[in-house]
C-alpha cells in the first residue's frame, strides 16, 4: 500500500495531478534538490533539532518502516505523559510523522515545526480580511490540519490541539554560537542528520527563539471547511480520502489545465526524453488539449514578463502568445515619466518574439538622459547574503541578514575599467556585517561618483544593516555612527523605516533601467542579469569584439582579482553564446576524485541562491581547510563576475547611446 504522507498531502494541495507523477524515476522532479538546499540555506534541518532540544526527555521515533513506527509510536502513547520526536500515525492509507507531540492525560499537543519566521502581528494575517487563507502561509496551515485530522481518526478518544512552532523575529538569542551547535550530513541515500556539537542542555541553549503558535481554531476550520473546500463537492475528510485512494491505485486525476502549471516541478526538456525521461507537464497539456510538440515550441503566456493575466487568457482559452491581441494585455496608459510601461513592455516582448527580431529595442533619449545625470568615477557593486533562522551571536535575531561578500568595479571617464574592491567573510559563526559596512565605506568613500546596484536587494540590505547599528551602543561598536551615516549616504530608506532619508549618492538601479529602455528576445520574460548579460553579447557587436579577446585579467588589460586572462565571448557548436555564468571554474577541479567525494558545495556556483547555498555550507557542514579555500575562491569569482557583468551592461548602452 502507498499512503498519503504530509509530503504528498501538500502536492495534492499545489495540484492532485502531481500525486501521479511523484516517485516516478521517469517523471524528473526538479524541487527535490531545491528544496533541500532551501533548507540548508535557511537553516531549516537545524530548526527542526533545537526545537526538539527545547523537550528534554523526548523519546525518538527512529526507522522508516510504517509498521515498526506505528507500533512504536502506539507503545509510547500507553503512557501517561509522555514527549515523542517523529510519532508515527496511520489511519487507511494516511500517513504521518509529527514532528512533535506532547501527550499529557487524553490530550495532544501536536507541534509542526517550520523554519518560516513570525512575528505576533503575523497571526492577525493568516486570515484575510476576506475570509479567506492568507496564501503565504496556506501550506502550513493545510499541513498541520492534515496531521491534526490523522491523529484525530487513528485516537478519536484523545483531545488535540495544533501547533506551528516557529521562528520568531522578536526574540534575541541570548548565548553567543547558538548556530554553531548543529552541524548538517548527507548520506548516499541522501537523508539528511543534524549533528549536535558541544553543550545542548536548556541552559547552554539560552532564552527559546522559537514559539509554538497555536493554530488550532484555523485547523479546525480547515477541516470544517471554513475557508473553503480543496475539492469542489467533497468536505476536508473526504477529500484526503479521495487523493489517498488516487494516489495508491496510481489513479491520475482529471484536472483542468490552469496557471499552476506554470510552476510545475515535473516537467523536463525534449532532448531528456531520448534518455526515457517524461514530463509531467507536457503530459497534462497533452491530454486535456491534444498538443503536439509544435504546440510546445510555440511562444506561451508563461513566458510574458510578470504577467498577471495567466488566468484570464487561459480561461479565454488562449495560450500562445500568438493567440493575444492588446486588450487581452490590459491599459496601455503610458507611465508617470514617460518611459516604457509594464504593459508597453509585455507586448514589444510579444511582438519582438512572434516576429523573431533579434534586434533589440533601446530608449535612446532615455539612456542618455539618465546617463548625463551620472558622475564619474562610476562605481559597480553587487551583494552577497543569507539569512538564517538560528541567530549566530547573542543579541541577534532569527532571519537578521548577514552580508558576507561583496565585488565592487569602476570605470573612469575615460573608459578605464578596474575591479576595484571586494570582500568577504565566510568564517564559521562571524557575524561579518560591520566589517563589510566598513571595508565598502572605505572603497566608496574616495569620491562623489555614481554608484550601481542590480534591482533593490543592495539598498535593503544595507538599510537593515543601519537598523542593527542604530541598536548597538558607541561601546560595543565605536564607530556605528560613522557607518550609519555611510549608509544614509548612499541609499534610500525602506517603507517601513522610522526614520526616512534619501541619500546624496542614492545608488542607481540598472534593473529599473533595463525595464525602462532595453529588451531583447534573448531575455524572454526575465530581467535577471544573468539572463540580460548574454543578451546583450549576442546584441552588441562593441561587446562582442571587445571580449572575444583575454583582456580581462590581463597585464594591460582589464585588473582582476580573482581571473587569469578571460575569454568572455564565447559560443558553442551550433554558433550559440555561451551564458559567461557557464563558464566559471569548477569549484573542485584542483582536487583529485578521492578528496571531492562526499563534498557538499555545488561544483559551480552560478545564481545568488548557489552563493547563499555556499556559504550556508561554509558555516553548517565539516570542511577541510583545502575545501573551504576552493569554495571561497568560487564565491569571489562569481561576484566579481556580477559586478563585471553591470559594467558590460554599461559599456553596450555607452557605446550605443554615443
Amino acid at each position: 500500500m502507498k499512503y498519503l504522507t504530509k509530503s504528498r498531502f501538500k502536492l495534492a494541495v499545489e495540484c492532485p495531478v502531481k500525486l501521479y507523477y511523484t516517485g516516478k524515476d521517469d517523471y524528473p522532479d526538479k524541487k527535490k534538490q531545491d528544496d533541500f538546499l532551501e533548507a540548508l540555506a535557511e537553516g531549516g534541518f537545524q530548526v527542526g533539532t533545537l526545537a526538539k532540544l527545547y523537550y528534554p526527555g523526548g523519546m525518538e521515533v527512529s526507522g522508516h518502516d510504517y509498521d515498526a513506527t506505528v507500533n512504536m509510536t502506539n507503545e509510547l502513547l500507553r503512557r501517561k505523559d509522555v514527549v515523542i520526536f517523529e510519532a508515527a500515525f496511520r489511519y487507511k492509507k494516511l500517513f504521518i510523522r509529527a514532528d512533535i507531540i506532547v501527550k499529557k492525560g487524553n490530550h495532544i499537543d501536536l507541534i509542526e515545526v517550520k523554519s518560516k519566521s513570525f512575528r505576533d502581528d503575523d497571526a492577525n494575517k493568516m486570515v484575510g480580511t476576506r475570509g479567506g487563507l492568507n496564501t503565504g502561509w496556506k501550506p502550513y496551515l493545510y499541513d498541520v490540519a492534515f496531521q491534526k485530522h490523522v491523529v484525530k481518526s487513528a485516537f478519536p478518544q484523545y483531545t488535540v490541539t495544533a501547533f506551528l512552532m516557529l521562528a520568531d523575529k522578536q526574540k534575541k538569542a541570548t548565548v553567543d554560537g547558538l548556530n554553531q551547535k548543529f552541524l548538517i550530513s548527507k548520506d548516499n541515500e541522501g537523508r539528511v542528520s543534524v549533528e549536535t556539537i558541544g553543550d545542548t542542555a536548556p541552559e547552554a541553549l539560552g532564552e527559546p527563539v522559537l514559539t509554538p503558535f497555536n493554530v488550532n481554531d484555523i485547523a479546525d476550520g480547515i477541516i470544517a471547511g471554513t475557508y473553503g473546500q480543496l475539492e469542489e463537492g467533497m468536505d476536508f475528510a473526504a477529500t484526503v480520502e479521495n487523493y489517498a485512494e488516487h494516489y495508491d491505485n496510481d489513479d491520475m486525476f482529471d484536472k483542468n489545465i490552469g496557471e499552476q502549471c506554470a510552476r510545475c516541478e515535473f516537467d523536463c526538456p525534449f532532448d531528456d526524453e531520448e534518455q526515457g525521461f517524461r514530463s509531467g507537464y507536457r503530459t497534462c497539456w497533452e491530454k486535456r488539449l491534444k498538443w503536439k510538440k509544435a504546440d510546445f515550441q510555440e511562444p506561451h503566456v508563461f513566458e510574458i514578463w510578470d504577467n498577471r493575466r495567466k488566468p484570464d487568457m487561459m480561461q479565454d482559452g488562449k495560450y500562445h502568445m500568438k493567440d493575444l491581441s492588446k486588450s487581452d494585455i490590459g491599459d496601455f496608459k503610458p507611465s508617470k515619466d514617460g518611459r516604457l510601461s509594464r504593459n508597453e513592455r509585455q507586448w514589444l516582448q510579444i511582438e519582438k518574439t512572434l516576429a523573431k527580431d533579434p534586434e533589440p529595442y533601446f530608449d535612446r533619449e532615455g539612456l542618455r538622459d539618465e546617463m548625463s545625470k551620472w558622475n564619474y568615477p562610476l562605481h559597480f557593486i553587487d551583494f552577497e547574503t543569507n539569512r538564517v533562522a538560528i541567530p549566530f551571536y547573542k543579541g541577534r535575531k532569527p532571519y537578521e541578514g548577514i552580508a558576507f561578500q561583496f565585488s565592487h568595479h569602476t570605470v573612469d571617464r575615460n573608459g578605464n575599467i578596474r575591479h576595484a574592491g571586494e570582500f568577504i567573510n565566510v568564517e564559521p559563526g562571524v557575524f561579518p556585517n560591520y566589517l563589510f559596512v566598513r571595508a565598502l565605506k572605505e572603497d566608496l568613500e574616495k569620491d562623489d561618483g555614481t554608484i550601481f546596484r542590480y534591482a533593490e536587494h543592495e539598498n535593503s540590505f544595507l538599510a537593515e544593516i543601519w537598523k542593527q547599528l542604530s541598536e548597538e551602543s558607541d561601546e560595543s561598536v565605536p564607530d556605528r555612527q560613522a557607518l550609519m551615516d555611510f549608509i544614509q549616504s548612499i541609499t534610500h530608506s525602506t517603507k517601513d523605516s522610522t526614520v526616512q532619508w534619501r541619500g546624496p549618492r542614492d545608488m542607481v538601479d540598472l534593473l529599473e533601467m533595463v525595464k525602462k529602455y532595453f529588451y531583447q528576445i534573448g531575455m524572454k520574460g526575465s530581467n535577471s542579469i544573468k539572463v540580460v548579460l548574454p543578451a546583450v553579447l549576442k546584441a552588441s557587436t562593441f561587446i562582442r569584439d571587445k571580449y572575444s579577446k583575454p583582456v580581462y585579467g590581463a597585464v594591460g588589460g582589464i585588473t582582476s582579482h580573482n581571473f587569469p586572462p578571460q575569454v568572455w565571448y564565447k559560443t558553442d557548436e551550433q554558433g550559440n553564446v555561451i551564458n559567461p555564468y557557464k563558464l566559471l571554474d569548477p569549484v573542485f577541479k584542483d582536487m583529485d576524485e578521492e578528496e571531492m567525494d562526499g563534498m557538499m558545495v555545488d561544483e559551480t556556483i552560478a545564481s545568488g541562491g548557489a552563493a547563499m547555498t555556499a556559504y550556508a555550507r561554509m558555516q553548517f557542514t565539516r570542511m577541510g581547510d583545502k575545501e573551504r579555500e576552493l569554495a571561497r575562491k568560487a564565491l569571489l569569482r562569481y561576484c566579481e563576475l556580477d559586478t563585471f557583468a553591470m559594467v558590460m551592461i554599461y559599456e553596450y548602452w555607452k557605446d550605443f547611446t554615443k
